[in-house]
This record gives C-alpha cells, structure tokens and sequence, in this order.
C-alpha cells in the first residue's frame, strides 16, 4: 500500500504496535509528545523533529537565524506539552555542497539564541551532505509530573494557551510577498510562523500544581491535535468557535479567521483538559498567561463544532498531515 493511501496517523499506528514493548522504566512511548523513561526520583522526556527544506520551510522566505531558533523550539514545545523541563538537545544537519557558509553561521547563532534562553545544552551533532536542507533535532528534557494524552475523561474543561491561526496566517502573508518589518499590523503574524515561542512556563506550572489531566502542544492545528487527545483518552468533545482565542489584527487579513484557528497549524500553543474541581486554581494561572477555555470532553467519541447559533455539528479534522492526499 502507497503512504499515501496509508496516511500519517496509520503509519504511527503501525510503528507503535510493531515495536511497543513492555518495559518497567518506559511511562510513554511512540504516540505521545515525547518518549519518558523513569530515572532515579524523576524522568527523561526525549523527543525528536524533523525539519525538511520544501515541506517545512521555504529557505528563499525563512531567514536562517530564524530557522536556528524554530528548529529548536518546535522540539522544545513537545517537552512543554508533557509539563517539563527542557535540558539538553543534539543537531543533526543535511546540507547541500554549494551551499555558502554565510548561511550555515547565522543558522547556528540562531539555534545558539534559542538554547541560551532556555537553557539547553547542544551536546552533539551530525553533519551530511544532501540535496536539499533536512534539519534533524532531538531534545532530552526531565520532569516529575509528567502529562500525557489519555487522562482527559468526559466533563473535563478544555483551554488552549495563547490565539490561534496566527501562524498559518503568518505563512499567508510570507507567501505573498510580506517581510519582516515591511508591516507593523503583518509582523506579528511573520514572527508566529518564523519565530514561535511557546509556552515552556506554562507547561511547567500545569505539572507542578498537577491541574490538568491532558495535554498536546499544536502543531499540526486545533482539529488535528484535538482528535489525538480524544483518540488517546477515548472521549470526544464540544468546541464553541466564538471562545477560539483570535488575534484582533487577523481580521485586517482574513474573513474567516476561524477556519485558520481550527486547521491552521504550527502555533506551539498547549491544548489541555482540566478536571472542574481543578478550575478555581486555574484561574489564578489565568492572570499570569492567557488561557482561554474552549469547550468540554462528552463521552460520544466524536468531535463537535458549537457555532455562535448554537448549532452542533460535526467537525471535519483538516490539519495538516504527512503522506495526506
């Protein structure tokens, strides 16, 4: 069967059920944010992204720097979605041979800028030549309350961090020409999709008060991230579009802002589920960061769209996916 009739969530369905194996250290494996293994008195989060010139990045549109930096903070959000702390990465880069080393340099102090901040140690790396750029990364990270995917159970809040679509739009705007300081009102949109910062403190707070009984970062968009939750925990949800947390400035772009909020993609924005008891103690997170509540998990495992009538239907899950038709 071609990958392409396959699809990229039964392809990860196969890895997993050939290589899961019992294993009294292992807390999570293949189908979560990141792999966690106990050791001592917390555990290893590891995780791994790839980046590849054409699918996830546009070389000619993308500078760099920026490049250096997402390519670590997109590992880094996988780490905030399981409530830990991110300590130690390796680099594995494929590079083309005409290639001018100009390029390479601002890419490594771009990677550095994001290290330094949040504390990550580059402790090794891989160089190989190749036809087109492939960005390799993985990150080790520790934690002691860790929060995976299957926790949520029907009556559980669901929030996400942050506004969504901001990316995509920004992806948008890329392509038709914008650049970085042309437009105030296109900058912020610019910097989702080039220079995301997710919500690393975030993360780490939820696991240390233990609020939540779910959690994913988005990155392949709300619709898509959301059906890994559910699928995981084996609950649907209801989602009311007029609580999806927007930009003001998206609408001096788009009209229908909250098909991007939906599908969009590559926010790095934490989407978790909180117990009601655990509600009150949420809110005083609320006051710190944005946190906005979206709708609830219900016991029909299917997902819901709540438009502003209060209609209910069905939501088509149109993220993005690898080996998609």
């Amino acid at each position: 069967m071609k990958l392409q009739n396959l699809g990229e969530n039964k392809l990860i369905s196969r890895i997993r059920k050939d290589f899961s194996k019992p294993h009294p250290d292992i807390l999570a494996e293949i189908g979560d944010d990141a792999a966690v293994i106990k050791h001592g008195q917390k555990f290893l989060l590891i995780t791994k992204d790839l980046l590849f010139e054409g699918v996830h990045f546009l070389s000619p549109l993308h500078p760099p720097f920026l490049l250096g930096r997402k390519s670590l903070m997109v590992n880094l959000s996988d780490v905030a979605a399981m409530g830990g702390l991110p300590k130690f990465a390796l680099l594995g880069l494929g590079l083309p041979p005409e290639m001018d080393s100009s390029w390479l340099q601002q890419y490594f102090a771009g990677f550095k800028s994001a290290a330094s901040e949040e504390g990550v140690a580059l402790i090794g790396r891989d160089i190989s030549q190749t036809k087109k750029i492939a960005i390799s990364v993985t990150v080790i990270g520790e934690g002691k309350n860790i929060i995976q995917r299957d926790g949520a159970e029907a009556g559980h809040h669901i929030f996400v961090s942050g506004c969504l679509g901001n990316a995509r739009q920004g992806l948008i705007l890329l392509k038709k020409g914008y650049r970085l300081g042309d437009n105030k009102k296109a900058d912020p949109f610019l910097k989702a999709f080039l220079n995301p910062s997710p919500p690393i403190t975030l993360g780490k707070e939820l696991s240390r008060l233990k609020l939540v009984s779910s959690m994913i970062d988005i990155s392949d968009g709300l619709s898509v991230d959301l059906s890994h939750l559910c699928e995981e925990s084996e609950v649907g949800a209801e989602i009311h579009l007029d609580r999806l947390p927007l930009s003001q400035e998206i609408h001096h772009f788009q009209r229908q802002p909250y098909r991007l909020a939906l599908h969009g993609g590559e926010d790095y924005e934490l989407l978790f589920s909180v117990p009601p008891q655990n509600l009150r103690s949420l809110s005083r997170l609320q006051k710190k960061h944005q946190i906005t509540f979206i709708g609830r998990m219900i016991e029909k495992r299917q997902i819901f769209l709540i438009d502003r009538g209060g209609r209910r239907s069905p939501l088509s899950i149109k993220g993005y996916q690898h080996f998609q038709k």
